[in-house]
């Protein structure tokens, strides 16, 4: 007796298949193709297939339906034809809008938009305590005027799971009230403010360290990570995923002539980025904003290179850092067309080439680092007495030694040093100093 051959089970998760609905606005600086493909591999780094889109030239919006009446009716058929799960529109649409998207498509096809999905992504990858609190409060803060006439919607959302359900953090449907919301609130901002008061203090720290600080920003995926690995040798996650990474993270670099900088790695900036998620995480952004040097990290391979740099410009002055001092650099610079990237440069004449991969560049990038961070310093003399041994040390690892003379009481030398290093050794100035 033959016994019947075992098919194996598949336990991984069946992706949700996903359609993408655009709208071209008169005036729109992104290609509502670009635009799209971006929206795309948002939905594909949430766990989603996509498996259609489509697009409506508008003035406005619709004020029901976001979209046309026929257009409704073209999704409502693609939808059924193409077995979709969820519909995510490239634009932020109103609470009663989706409502009545839901009602007309059906159950079980859930109706998002571009800043649920980014919401959604950013409470995947958060890793700290602070990075969760503050993607917590952008979501709650998303979901409190959508409450109204949702009580059935949100308790299905709890159920279907996937894109866009994971809002606040496994809250239950009987937890979730505007009530127990705002509560919610207050007591996410009460924490924040109290690890914001913390970071404050090791801002202050760094800030009285004389080391010179560069932050990295970039457009997402543009290489941030992996220019930080390859600058100080760390380890930070790297993948080819939006958003892989959103935790600030600080490394010290030892420059060629022996000056020791730190780089601070941020997360990534996007086209639409939801205001409430740039408020959320303007402490994490503050990095940015107190920073020596901005590195703005591009992706010179990608062809939408110059729109990028119009967003990450952007959120810069969002944040109140456009004023910051400020370095361009074209990363992946071993995937450009070398033609194209010498156009660009001569359009760029202070950027700088560079592949974070393969380490090409690398020796340009940190000689302009080392040009900046000299930029700022001043040249002084002091007489230091032997005591201030840690200070001295400091000089020679932060400064350039010209004269160094040791008498009887301590060393004499003319330097010259970091801003921040002169302040700390203004007492020990020496009286002719000029």
């Amino acid at each position: 007796m033959s016994r019947a051959k075992r098919v194996p089970i598949s336990m991984a998760p069946v992706p949700e298949r996903a359609f993408l609905v655009g709208v071209v606005w008169r005036g729109s600086a992104w290609p509502i193709d670009k635009s799209l493909d971006e929206l795309e591999r948002l939905a594909e780094t949430a766990g989603a297939e996509v498996v259609g889109r489509m697009v409506q030239r508008l003035d406005t919006p619709v004020p029901r339906t976001f979209i046309g009446s026929g257009k409704v009716q073209e999704l409502v058929s693609m939808v059924r034809n193409l077995e979709v799960d969820t519909v995510i529109f490239d634009d932020e649409i109103t609470p009663s809008q989706q409502s009545n998207l839901e009602k007309l498509l059906g159950e079980p096809v859930k109706i998002i938009d571009r800043t649920a999905l980014i919401l959604d992504i950013f409470g995947l990858h958060a890793r700290t305590r602070e990075g969760r609190l503050q993607v917590q409060l952008a979501q709650l803060q998303y979901l409190l005027p959508r409450l109204r006439g949702m009580w059935s919607h949100l308790a299905k959302e709890q159920t279907r799971g996937g894109i866009g359900s994971r809002f606040g953090q496994g809250e239950t449907q009987l937890e979730v009230d505007r009530r127990m919301i705002r509560n919610r609130i207050a007591t996410l901002k009460s924490e924040l403010k109290a690890l914001q008061q913390r970071r404050d203090v090791q801002s202050k720290e760094r800030m009285a360290s004389p080391a010179f600080r560069v932050a990295l920003a970039g457009y997402t995926n543009a290489g941030k990570s992996t220019l930080l690995n390859t600058l100080t040798g760390a380890s930070v996650l790297s993948e080819d995923k939006l958003f892989a990474t959103l935790d600030p993270t600080t490394r010290g670099l030892r420059l060629p002539g022996g000056r020791l900088v730190t780089v601070t790695d941020t997360v990534g900036f996007i086209q639409k980025l939801p205001h409430g998620l740039v408020e959320a995480f303007k402490s994490t952004l503050a990095e940015v904003r107190s920073a020596d040097l901005i590195l703005k990290v591009v992706d010179v391979a990608d062809e939408d290179r110059a729109r990028h740099i119009d967003a990450v410009n952007d959120v810069l002055q969002e944040i109140g850092a456009e004023k910051q001092p400020a370095l361009v650099v074209f990363n992946k610079a071993d995937l450009a067309d070398p033609v194209g990237l010498q156009a660009l440069l001569r359009r760029y004449p202070d950027a700088v080439a560079f592949s974070a991969l393969t380490g090409e560049g690398l020796e340009g990038l940190l000689a302009r680092i080392g040009e900046e961070a000299a930029a700022t310093d001043r040249l002084v003399a002091l007489e230091l007495p032997y005591r201030e041994g840690n200070l001295l040390r400091l000089i020679h690892e932060q400064g350039q030694v010209l004269q160094e003379t040791y008498g009887e009481t301590g060393v004499r030398l003319v330097t010259k040093i970091p801003k921040r290093l002169a302040e700390i050794a203004a007492p020990y100035r020496c009286a002719e100093d000029a």
